[in-house]
């Protein structure tokens, strides 16, 4: 599965930070690129997760975009990279995605908390679900 041109992007990214600090920074950054969802309705809230985070999706020409929020600032910059590696796959690929290999390939899977890991997960549970309730 080759990799969005967003994802290409934040892997090229993060991969050049020399350390932590650097994609922690860099993981801010990309939160800020979110696009503000117009309401939060409870919903698209996704359980699980220890911040409060919304998620919703619609599926395109038979490809899936996402959009997700977080009232937390290093949960948003999780959120994005995820939606930069998701948005644009189809039911098929996002089922067979791997969340850890990627969070791997960026250099962020250890320094991710349990309850972090557990909430991106979370949220990939819930684009699941929705991609199975289409």
């Amino acid at each position: 599965m080759s990799l969005p041109d967003n994802a290409r992007e934040a892997l090229e990214a993060f991969n050049a930070c020399a350390g932590w600090e650097q994609r922690a920074r860099l993981l801010m950054h990309w939160g800020e690129r979110l696009e503000p969802l117009p309401e939060r309705h409870e919903a698209d809230r996704v359980h699980g997760c220890e911040s409060q985070v919304w998620l919703n999706g619609e599926q395109r020409d038979g490809h899936w975009h996402f959009r997700a929020s977080s009232d937390a600032r290093l949960i948003r910059g999780l959120l994005a990279v995820l939606l930069a590696r998701v948005n644009g796959l189809n039911a098929t690929e996002l089922a067979s995605l791997d969340i850890s290999d990627w969070f791997a390939q960026l250099g962020l899977s250890r320094q991710l908390s349990p309850s972090r890991a557990s909430g991106m997960n979370a949220v990939v549970q819930q684009m699941r679900q929705l991609i199975e309730a289409d």
